[in-house]
């Protein structure tokens, strides 16, 4: 039986100067739709580790953080001892090489940013992933979207991967509704479009179900 889960949300926000950063369009629904559901799955304990956002689960442990780096520092934290870990934060691939400690005034017509590749927390925790564990991630994907999908599942040592079509039609980030598929590595399952509240109860009895067939274990 599973009784901790280590669930990420939000966005990352990465600092260039004082007043500005580099983000994206993650709300953090998805991820506090998935928490508050955990929450009815009566599982002792579930740590919430969240970008900067308004959804905060009353009945979890939140960890507020707001860089990439912060957010690897608390994941790690928490993942040794978790049995279910929910990675569905939209972490930023890049941060700023430099972050000025003055505001930059609007002079140059022009103006380059260096960045620098942040870490890949997924990889991380896929990497040092124990055999009782159960990972899940997500993918964004606008073009070939299984193929995608498929190299991230693998490469990261995913058990579940719940896959974002992003499109004109589903914009995905910031809206109520969305397009997903739940993959593993012997099947694709697609949903129909769903309300994120209702996305995440099918996603739990997903993990249930894949829970089970790994373990030989009832949640």
């Amino acid at each position: 039986m599973f009784k901790k889960a280590v669930i990420t949300s939000g966005p990352t926000i990465e600092p260039i100067d004082p007043v500005r950063y580099i983000s994206n369009r993650s709300s953090g629904k998805t991820g506090y739709y998935i928490a508050t559901e955990a929450l009815k799955r009566n599982l002792d304990e579930v740590v919430f580790i969240t970008g900067p956002t308004r959804l905060l689960p009353i009945g979890c442990r939140c960890i507020e953080i707001e860089t990439a780096l912060e957010m690897r520092s608390r994941v790690m934290e928490h993942v040794t001892d978790a049995d279910i870990i929910i990675m569905a934060a939209a972490v930023s691939d890049y941060r700023a090489k430099r972050m000025l400690t003055q505001k930059i005034k609007k002079d140059a017509e022009e103006m380059q940013l260096e960045l620098i590749k942040n870490p890949d927390i997924l990889l991380e925790v896929g990497k040092q992933k124990r055999k009782n564990q159960l990972l899940v991630g997500f993918a964004a994907e606008t073009s070939h979207i299984f193929v995608n999908a498929k190299r991230k599942m693998t490469e990261k040592n995913l058990d579940l991967l719940v896959l974002n079509h992003i499109s004109e039609s589903n914009p995905a980030f910031d809206v109520d509704t969305n397009l997903v598929y739940f993959m593993t590595p012997l099947n694709i399952e697609e949903l129909p479009v769903l309300r994120k509240n209702e996305i995440a109860v099918k996603l739990w009895d997903k993990i249930v179900e894949t829970w089970t067939a790994k373990t030989g274990k009832e949640s």
